[in-house]
């Protein structure tokens, strides 16, 4: 275990340096792909075995997306960063999970969560965070994770016996500070990690057509998001410069700071892909915008519809601030989702949704004529609605 971590964490070390003391270096340059590892022994047969039989049942599970179009996109796009050499070994599952997060295992299988769908704004940003994984995946850091969990948890499963058979107050104290050293290496093990698969991915970017800066500017925005979250919660802005100990990622500033300055300066120029990214987004940007309004985090829902509609806003856009601010439910708010619904209509009467939003954001504002109008147009529009008799109640002259 100890010469694993040191491995890492000495490469890491030599890797950050060029960062850490303000040279204008660029990420290392990639070593030729020799393929897709192999497992060796017991153990690492094992280990693949479950991931195996974890694919076969994520090829079954109800929130894996099937969609070959955006799969085969999300592919591309990986294939656009990593080459197409490496991108071979990766199968990709998307999953209607509304987080930011990504991962690739041990043997092959990349899994993409619809949550980081939703907040990347382009073929970029989305390329930077899946070179990253796909970085894990080509230094085995799965592989070496559960070795060094392995050989930390045999220590102390050691340590505890000959804690119970010293007996004494200072056996018992001697095992606490064995048990804090080794969890506290296994975290930092993961740390430094997550640096090395921070600057593979940068690597790749690199080398790609597409924007090596856009991998700063995912965090830039991970940051604002957390940001607007706090604020809306009424709490104090988060410590983006601060390291917990038990923290198994950098913190996002470094993290961003880091990959600004090793990306290729002359790679400012290239393509991010914004607007294909967002066509092929389209189909499922409201039932994702729907999972995150749903996760009742009104600070980072804002911030995220605010940050989509960059380039300008549209129906479903507006749509989903308006079941954003309803959802909350405060007068001021029902206000504000009358009028996001409205100009959501404006923009495109035909969206049954927004009729919707629009009534009952009336009705409960007391403005019952009003909002009857907008509801009898969703039931015109969606007549087989799985609500329509509820709403047909609230139409009805007696309706309420």
């Amino acid at each position: 275990m100890r010469r694993g971590l040191g491995g890492v964490i000495a490469t890491a070390a030599v890797l950050m340096a060029p960062a850490a003391s303000g040279q204008n270096e660029i990420a290392p340059s990639l070593p030729p792909y020799v393929g897709a590892y192999q497992p060796r022994g017991v153990d690492e047969i094992g280990l693949w075995r479950e991931q195996d039989e974890g694919e076969r049942a994520l090829v079954n599970s109800p929130i894996l997306i099937r969609d070959e179009a955006l799969s085969a996109y999300v592919r591309n796009i990986l294939c656009k960063a990593v080459g197409a050499d490496r991108c071979g070994a990766a199968r990709i599952y998307i999953l209607r999970m509304p987080i930011f997060n990504a991962t690739m295992s041990p043997n092959g299988t990349m899994r993409v969560f619809s949550g980081l769908l939703l907040r990347v704004r382009s073929e970029a940003e989305l390329a930077a965070v899946l070179g990253h994984e796909f970085g894990h995946f080509e230094r085995r850091h799965s592989l070496a994770r559960f070795k060094a969990q392995r050989s930390g948890t045999d220590l102390l499963s050691w340590a505890a016996v000959f804690a119970t058979l010293g007996g004494t107050y200072q056996s018992y104290s001697n095992f606490s500070n064995i048990q804090l050293s080794v969890y506290g290496q296994l975290f930092r093990f993961n740390r430094d990690q997550e640096r090395e698969a921070d600057l593979l991915g940068l690597g790749y970017l690199n080398r790609s057509s597409l924007r090596p800066q856009a991998a700063s500017t995912v965090w830039q925005n991970i940051m604002a998001e957390q940001v607007a979250s706090a604020s809306a919660r009424g709490l104090k802005k988060p410590n983006f410069e601060k390291i917990a100990f038990f923290s198994t990622h950098p913190p996002e500033a470094e993290r961003a700071n880091i990959l600004a300055a090793l990306a290729v300066p002359d790679g400012v120029g290239r393509e991010d892909g914004v607007d294909r990214y967002r066509a092929a987004l389209a189909p499922w940007l409201s039932t994702f915008l729907d999972d995150q309004i749903k996760l009742n985090d009104f600070g980072a829902s804002d911030h995220i519809i605010a940050a989509l509609a960059e380039y300008g806003w549209t129906a479903p856009l507006l749509l989903a601030r308006g079941d954003l601010y309803r959802a909350r439910g405060n007068p001021r708010d029902l206000a504000q989702a009358a009028e996001f619904y409205g100009k959501a209509v404006e923009m495109d009467p035909s969206l049954p949704d927004a009729h919707r939003g629009l009534g009952l954001s009336l009705i409960k504002a007391g403005r019952r004529t009003e909002g009857q109008v907008a509801l009898r147009r969703y039931l015109e529009l969606k007549p087989s609605a799985s609500d329509a008799g509820m709403i047909h109640m609230l139409v009805s002259p007696s309706g309420g």
